[in-house]
């Protein structure tokens, strides 16, 4: 028995040190994902709670630095267009197959796309004035970068700053708000089946985002007809109309410089160099700004429950890989993006591991791959219902 003794105590101490290395393991590597339902009563703390916990340099804003990631990417952008422009359509080797130029055409409008895509995350940096302390250079490059990809750069800069104030309310959102169980079309009761999804998808991805600058596509209902692209939208207060019209003539200078270039070039040539990356980068943009406001397990609030920080939280921090840095951190620190706009985004990873602790439970988070989670929410998130138990928060469903 005693010599059996020391061999116990051994074994023990060995299921001691494994239990350590696995509570280790999942403290290093926590899950992917919630598994329940966010809180959805008023929090414990307070905006300047969570403030406090964040390092104060991650408030400031450097024009320097700032400038240094558009030169980074104006610099890039310039360069695939010159391999573009002068290696692929203009070489005798992709002229002669098809097959190569589509593949070099695909390749190119990926990464093309993405640089615009980047573009695009500094014009609505700007827009927050989270580029730098001076707002004529915030507005000067914004006005810029988001006109490159046909972006009015006021309008949206006007309808973004009521998407923030309004975040998670279900009657005043500005951008996406979910459909209660009355209001889904037919064809969403089928997005079960894998082929209709795949339809749905494929043409949100082309589709959404000029639709909802155009004609206010999934936008917020108005009283009349709403655009971005009009002055006298009800979108806009008449001192705003001067702006969204030189909004306006921002994207038809650009649309415009594309028209003289299919001239000179042809429609084929225009259509690679730039309607190709344009079509990648709306892409993008709307799967990672669905992807950041919808899931089944982040609520919505009616008139009676919204606050404004419980709403704020209704954002969920994405895992893109490599494409966080692509697109300045932007998916994988939206919680901190909403809570804080003016912070810039070379910031937001720090801060964001700052407050977490802070925010506990409330904090919303969905590291699976992207394209799964895409997958995913067009199936689980068709429409909102209110809770049985309590008025006034409305969850997603998809049961018919």
């Amino acid at each position: 028995m005693y010599l059996l003794l020391p061999m116990q105590l051994s074994q023990q101490n060995s299921q001691r040190c494994i239990q350590a290395k696995r509570n280790m393991v999942q403290k290093s590597n926590p899950p992917v994902k919630r598994a329940s339902r966010s809180p959805y009563v008023k929090p414990p703390f307070t905006l300047s709670d969570v403030k406090k916990a964040v390092p104060p340099h991650c408030f400031e804003r450097s024009a320097i630095r700032s400038l240094s990631y558009l030169v980074f990417d104006v610099i890039i952008l310039f360069s695939l267009y010159h391999i573009a422009a002068n290696y692929i359509l203009a070489s005798e080797f992709f002229q002669s197959s098809k097959l190569y130029l589509v593949t070099a055409g695909i390749i190119y409008s990926v990464l093309q796309g993405l640089i615009l895509a980047r573009f695009w995350v500094i014009g609505h940096e700007c827009g927050h004035n989270a580029f730098s302390e001076y707002q004529w250079l915030d507005d000067t490059v914004g006005f810029i970068t988001h006109s490159v990809v046909l972006f009015p750069y006021f309008s949206f800069k006007f309808s973004h700053h009521r998407h923030h104030s309004r975040t998670g309310s279900l009657e005043e959102e500005e951008f996406d708000i979910p459909l209660l169980k009355s209001q889904v079309s037919f064809v969403f009761k089928y997005l079960s089946n894998p082929v209709a999804r795949l339809f749905v998808i494929a043409l949100v991805l082309v589709v959404a985002v000029p639709l909802y600058l155009l004609v206010n596509f999934r936008g917020r209902t108005y009283d009349r007809f709403a655009s971005h692209f009009d002055p006298y939208s009800p979108m806009f207060s008449s001192r705003q109309r001067a702006l969204v019209l030189l909004s306006d003539a921002g994207c038809f200078a650009v649309i415009y410089a594309v028209y003289k270039a299919a001239m000179l070039k042809g429609f084929a040539w225009a259509a690679f160099i730039y309607g190709g990356p344009y079509l990648f980068t709306n892409a993008m943009l709307i799967i990672v700004a669905v992807l950041q406001h919808t899931n089944p397990l982040v609520p919505y609030y009616d008139h009676s429950e919204w606050e404004w920080l419980k709403g704020s939280m209704a954002t969920i921090d994405r895992d893109f890989g490599i494409l966080n840095t692509v697109f300045h951190q932007q998916p994988n620190t939206h919680v901190a993006h909403h809570l804080f706009p003016k912070m810039p985004h070379y910031h937001a990873v720090e801060a964001t591991k700052a407050f977490k602790p802070v925010l506990g439970d409330y904090y919303q988070y969905d590291f699976t791959p992207f394209y799964k989670s895409l997958w995913t929410t067009l199936k689980d998130c068709v429409y909102v219902e209110e809770d049985e138990k309590n008025k006034g928060i409305y969850w997603y469903n998809n049961k018919f």
